[in-house]
C-alpha cells in the first residue's frame, strides 16, 4: 500500500511517501515567511522523485493538529483534495503523536508532547513509547500554561518534548516519522471526507478579533 503523509501543525511543513512500513522519500518546507505556499509543490516533487503516480496512492495520512491554524488548513486541504481526487482513504493522526515519533534514536519511556497554543499556553498530551517501538496515547489532549509544562511532565513521570524545548527535547513533528507509528495509523478509522477538519485547538486569532469587534460568533447569521 502506498501512503502519502502530510504534516504542517507548526511552521515547518513536511510530506513523506510510505510503501507499507518502508519510507520511500520525504520533503520539508517552510510554512511561514514565504511568498507562496510550497507544501503542494513539495508533494508533487516527492511523487515525481519516487516515480509514484497519484493514482497509486491508496491512503493519505494527515497530521490532524493541534497547531498553527493556517498551516493545518493548508495541509488538511491538500490531504482532502488528493484523497478525493484519487479515491484514497484519509486517515487523520495526531500531530502530537507524530511529534513523539519524530524523536531521534528510539528511547522507550513516557513523554509529554507539547505544542504552542499561543497566549502563554501549550497543547499537551502524554504518550508511552514501548521497547517494541509501539506508541500509545495515555491521556487526552489538554491545555496548560506554558510556564507549568515542566511541573505537569514531572507529575506524570514524563519527559517534555516539543518545538519550543531545548537540546534533545526540541522536536518538530515530521511526516517521515509516520513510518514509526504505522500500527497507530492502521488502527485509526478513515475520516469522512465531507466533514473532516483538523483539530485546531482554538479559534484563529483573526476570528477571535472579529467576534470581539462584532460581539457575536462568526458563524452566526
Amino acid at each position: 500500500m502506498i501512503t502519502l503523509v502530510v504534516e504542517a501543525s507548526t511552521y515547518a511543513g513536511s510530506t513523506a511517501l510510505l510503501e507499507g512500513s518502508r519510507l520511500l522519500g520525504e520533503r520539508s518546507v517552510a510554512m511561514r515567511g514565504k511568498e507562496f505556499e510550497a507544501l503542494m509543490q513539495a508533494v508533487g516533487d516527492l511523487l515525481s522523485d519516487c516515480a509514484v503516480a497519484p493514482g497509486q496512492i491508496a491512503r493519505v495520512v494527515c497530521g490532524g493538529g493541534p497547531g498553527s491554524f493556517t498551516s493545518l488548513r493548508i495541509a488538511g486541504s491538500i490531504a482532502k483534495g488528493i484523497a478525493m481526487a484519487v479515491g484514497a482513504e484519509l486517515v487523520p493522526i495526531s500531530s502530537l503523536a507524530l511529534l513523539v515519533a519524530s524523536l531521534g534514536p528510539h528511547e522507550a519511556g513516557h513523554f509529554l508532547a507539547c505544542a504552542d497554543a499561543m497566549r502563554g499556553e501549550s497543547y499537551v498530551q502524554t504518550f508511552e513509547l514501548g521497547s517494541d517501538g509501539r506508541l500509545s496515547a495515555t491521556s487526552e489532549q489538554f491545555v496548560v500554561p506554558t510556564s507549568s509544562v515542566e511541573e505537569v511532565a514531572a507529575t506524570r513521570g514524563a519527559r517534555a518534548v516539543g518545538a519550543s524545548r531545548s537540546g534533545a527535547d526540541c522536536v518538530v513533528p515530521h511526516a517521515r516519522s509516520a513510518v514509526r507509528i504505522t500500527n497507530m495509523i492502521d488502527m485509526t478509522p478513515p475520516a469522512d471526507l465531507a466533514s473532516w477538519e483538523p483539530i485546531y485547538g482554538r479559534l484563529a486569532e483573526a476570528q477571535v478579533k472579529w467576534e470581539a469587534v462584532h460581539g457575536r460568533p462568526l458563524a452566526a447569521g
